[in-house]
C-alpha cells in the first residue's frame, strides 16, 4: 500500500467530514491575534507556551503537515510569512480561504514530509508541526529535511504521541497490554480490524519508538531545550493513566 496516497485521501476525506483536526480558526481568532492575544497547540489540549517562539514578526516559518487553518492563520495575523506544507489538498485549502479572506499572505503546498526538497536549505527560522508523524511509516528523512531547511539556530516544534498509547486496545475496560512495538494499523491489528479502518477510509497511523521521535531529532543535529505532556480530552479511558502526546522544542545546532 501506497501509505502517503492513501492518507492523503484519508485526511481529504476528512475535511469533508468536517472532523476536528480540519476547522479553521474563526475571525475573532485572528482579529485577537492581530491585537496579539493567541493561542496554538502542537497537541490535543495544552497551549504552546509562547516562550517557545521569537519575536514572530517577520519570522520565516513553515507550517509542516500543519494545514486545515489552524495554527498558520494564527502565526501569520501576528506577522509572521508563513508556508504550509501538507499532503492534504483540502486541509491545504482551510488555509488557502482564510488567507485569502484575511489578507495573511500564506503560501501552499501540496507535498510528502519526508520531502521537503520543494525548498532550499535555509529556508526558515522555524518549523511548527503539530501531531503529524503518526501518519508516516518512517520519520528518521523527516528529522533530516526539517534540520536541512532550517536556518542555523532555526527552532523545531513538533507534536508527538507516546508509542506505549498504542499497546493498549482503546474499546477494552480495564485497559491491557495487546499490541507490541513497533505498531502499525496495518501489520499489528488483527485483519479484520486493519480491513474495516481502510473500508470506512481512516487514516493509518504507526506508533514510532522514543528513539526515533526523540532519539531521531538528536541524530540529526538538533538539540531538544523544552518538553511538555498532554492529553487527548481529559475524557478517554487512557487519560485516566498516562498522558498520550508530547510535544518538543529543538533548535538547530550552529
Amino acid at each position: 500500500m501506497d501509505i502517503t496516497n492513501y492518507n492523503r485521501e484519508a485526511w481529504n476525506n476528512y475535511v469533508t467530514q468536517k472532523v476536528r483536526w480540519t476547522i479553521p480558526v474563526s475571525e475573532e481568532e485572528i482579529e485577537k491575534a492581530r491585537q496579539g492575544i493567541w493561542s496554538i497547540v502542537l497537541t490535543p489540549v495544552k497551549p504552546v507556551p509562547h516562550e517557545w517562539f521569537p519575536h514572530l514578526n517577520g519570522l520565516k516559518i513553515l507550517g509542516l503537515a500543519s494545514g486545515g487553518g489552524q495554527q498558520g492563520p494564527v502565526l501569520a495575523a501576528l506577522g509572521a510569512k508563513v508556508t504550509i506544507f501538507d499532503n492534504s489538498e483540502n486541509q491545504l485549502n482551510q488555509d488557502r480561504v482564510l488567507s485569502d479572506h484575511y489578507n495573511l499572505g500564506i503560501k501552499t503546498i501540496q507535498g510528502d514530509m519526508k520531502d521537503l526538497s520543494v525548498f532550499s536549505d535555509g529556508s526558515f527560522d522555524l518549523i511548527f508541526n503539530p501531531c503529524s508523524l503518526v501518519f508516516v511509516d518512517t520519520i528518521q528523512p523527516v528529522w533530516q529535511e526539517c534540520f536541512r531547511v532550517l536556518k542555523p539556530g532555526g527552532i523545531l516544534m513538533t507534536g508527538l504521541i507516546n508509542p506505549i498509547s498504542f499497546q493498549f486496545d482503546p474499546d477494552h475496560q480495564p485497559l491491557q497490554l495487546i499490541y507490541k512495538q513497533p505498531y502499525s494499523d496495518i501489520h499489528s491489528l488483527p485483519k479484520e480490524k486493519s480491513d474495516a479502518l481502510i473500508a470506512a477510509h481512516e487514516a493509518l497511523e504507526f506508533g514510532h519508538s522514543l528513539t526515533e521521535q526523540i532519539g531521531g531529532q538528536l541524530e540529526a543535529g538538533f538539540m531538544i531545550t523544552h518538553f511538555y505532556e498532554d492529553v487527548w480530552d481529559g475524557k478517554k479511558l487512557i487519560d485516566q493513566y498516562l498522558p498520550s502526546f508530547f510535544a518538543t522544542r529543538a533548535i538547530k545546532k550552529l
